[in-house]
């Protein structure tokens, strides 16, 4: 594609949990949990006027879908804060200097006033039906290879709850995530290629990387914002894998090139939505169709001008049909049936004539057919009128979300200004240079920057230098070090993957201090136990952590024997298989390695093992 001439636009927003030790707006720990809940809250939100008078187009959406919400609450790890029965308390202070940290690493301008202010969202993702925000910093920039992108805004939120399910009629979420601080990194549109996008949000997750955010799945969040000249735009929300989000825009922008082609078609034709809702229920009483039989009533409307657009691919394997779709399912209904795709689903060709002779379709129109409940089948047939009507402008404004092929489906209208409004339960906080400067002197190191020293330094290998950043464990590999006098590999090795094995393994390795590194590897150093003691050493210390490492290595028959007692047993080994290495020569080292080692159960270090046994073998020979 000539993204140039299409005049593609894109920003991306990330939203990534800070590793406080509290919520944003209560003591709470900012922790998920698996416990069974102790509460269970029922509530039902709806939208409120902005200071102005006017209602968010998003929020009425979302109200309109009639939902009910209940809230799983928990007596240990939640409050009246996020039950919204209580006011938020005093801002927390670690999660600003988080976000203070991540501004000056993206050379941003601090505002003077932390301002808390309400974004209106009713999806019952929040429990007061609104979240808490405000604005931390502006007009920041990165450079990229592709050139500088500006960084628009850094916000500091609350993150909402987690969704449990939706059954019987109610949304059910927990509440323990509901409060996480988390900061929201919005670049302006000024990325032009696919391939910019990734390479920007890479750039900033290696920022946020060096900071003191959560790490693990669902703790960051990406979001794009796409157009083309002719289209508009739609901000693509769950974008997971930085792999995928070059075809993830490719399809976006393939979508809005249909809908614009589909647009000008509709015009040519002079196309036209018709607002009457036709009851088929007489009309196919005797159908064989297990869908329509099974539902409570059967309406249809006419769609003039739109034959043969309705099944027009739009994306990989969807068409407008499924934008339509998609639309009519937030009303309740399974799907829709329209005539591009019909006779399907146990609809007869016959059944197909007689609709088209009852709704007097003619040669270019189209009928789209919905089988539910009365109120139901209603209300999803007045959303596909909706969403067929504006077909006619081609494309539309809409927050869609990402799915797994690259593809995306819509969720509800791009939201406006109209959903923010101010917090009064939270006063403004200042933010003074006295807080900036300590931050702003002692910022992190970046970790492509970290990982580069790490090699050079230590004479790492690339592979074990990018596990350890990856896993932020380099400032604990450095500090061992730094009072250690021990090799580097083998640190590395323990810290980057065998301490994940382990934990694989159901060991909880958090038990594990500084202080324990440090005795493990200074037993290494004083070659007090073998370098393949140090996994078991590892494993022995976690159960029980107050003991000496000295004591515990004793313990478990870990500690080094002296050579003299290696050698005496290496010679007895190898004098008792003097028939093997007569036949055999130098070829009986492997075999005899093998044994020694078995006897010596990892008592003594390889290399000198080796040694011992090449100059027995030799004496013999």
């Amino acid at each position: 594609m000539d993204y140039e001439k299409l005049g593609l636009k894109m920003g991306i927003e990330i939203h990534q949990q800070l590793n406080s030790e509290h919520k944003l707006f209560c003591p709470c720990k900012t922790e998920l949990v698996d416990d069974e809940f102790d509460e269970l809250i029922q509530r039902k939100l709806r939208p409120t006027q902005s200071e102005l008078g006017e209602i968010d187009r998003a929020a009425l959406q979302e109200s309109l879908r009639g939902l009910n919400f209940k809230y799983e609450n928990f007596a240990k790890h939640t409050c009246l804060v996020e039950n919204d029965d209580e006011p938020p308390h005093s801002l927390n202070e670690e999660a600003l200097d988080i976000c203070i940290t991540i501004a000056c690493l993206m050379n941003m301008h601090i505002v003077d006033e932390f301002h808390t202010m309400r974004k209106q969202v009713i999806d019952g993702s929040n429990t007061g039906g609104f979240q808490r925000t405000g604005m931390v910093a502006t007009d920041g920039y990165l450079d990229t290879p592709y050139g500088r992108v500006v960084i628009e805004s850094l916000g500091l939120e609350e993150d909402a709850a987690r969704r449990v399910e939706t059954k019987d009629g109610f949304t059910e979420f927990r509440l323990d995530r509901l409060g996480i601080p988390l900061a929201e990194i919005t670049t302006d549109p000024s990325m032009h290629h696919p391939d910019q996008v990734r390479e920007v949000a890479y750039m900033l997750g290696q920022i946020l990387r060096s900071t003191n955010v959560k790490r693990g799945l669902g703790t960051i969040r990406q979001d794009l914002n796409i157009s083309i000249a002719e289209g508009a735009r739609v901000e693509i929300k769950g974008v997971q894998d930085l792999d995928l989000m070059a075809e993830i825009v490719n399809r976006e922008v393939t979508r809005q090139l249909a809908l614009i082609d589909i647009k000008k078609e509709l015009e040519a034709r002079n196309a036209e939505v018709l607002e009457e809702i036709h009851d088929l229920d007489e009309l196919l009483e005797d159908t064989e169709s297990k869908i329509l039989k099974s539902a409570e009533t059967i309406k249809a409307v006419v769609l003039k001008g739109y034959d043969g657009l309705i099944g027009r691919e739009v994306q990989p394997g969807r068409r407008f049909g499924t934008e339509i779709a998609s639309y009519a399912k937030k009303r309740g209904v399974a799907g829709i049936f329209h005539s591009d795709e019909l006779p399907a689903y146990g609809i007869t060709q016959d059944e197909v004539d007689k609709v088209t002779e009852f709704l007097n379709i003619g040669d270019d129109d189209a009928f789209i057919i919905v089988a539910h409940d009365e109120d139901i089948a209603i209300s999803a047939l007045e959303e596909v009128k909706r969403r067929a009507n504006l077909g006619l402008e081609g494309v539309v404004e809409e927050t869609r979300k990402a799915l797994d092929d690259g593809n995306t489906e819509y969720m509800r209208p791009l939201p406006t200004a109209n959903r923010m409004y101010l917090e009064t339960d939270i006063p403004l906080f200042k933010i003074t240079s006295d807080r900036i400067e300590p931050i702003a002197n002692n910022l992190p190191e970046l970790p492509d920057v970290k990982q580069a020293r790490i090699i050079e330094e230590y004479k790492l290998s690339e592979d074990l230098a990018t596990q350890l950043v990856k896993r932020q464990e380099a400032d604990m590999f450095e500090a061992v070090l730094a009072d250690v006098d021990v090799d580097a590999t083998p640190v590395a090795s323990l810290l980057a993957y065998d301490l994940r094995e382990i934990k694989r393994e159901g060991h909880d390795v958090n038990v594990l201090t500084l202080d324990h590194f440090k005795g493990i590897f200074t037993l290494l150093a004083d070659g007090k136990i073998a370098k393949d003691s140090v996994r078991k050493l590892a494993v022995e210390t976690i159960k029980t952590p107050d003991v000496d490492i000295a004591e515990i290595a004793e313990k478990n028959n870990l500690t080094m024997m002296s050579e003299e007692d290696v050698h005496n047993i290496i010679s007895e080994i190898v004098a008792n298989n003097e028939g093997m290495v007569k036949e055999r020569q130098m070829g009986a080292m492997g075999p005899l390695m093998g044994m020694c080692m078995k006897q010596l159960k990892g008592k003594a270090d390889g290399g000198l093992v080796n040694k011992i046994v090449r100059e027995e073998i030799q004496k013999l020979i």
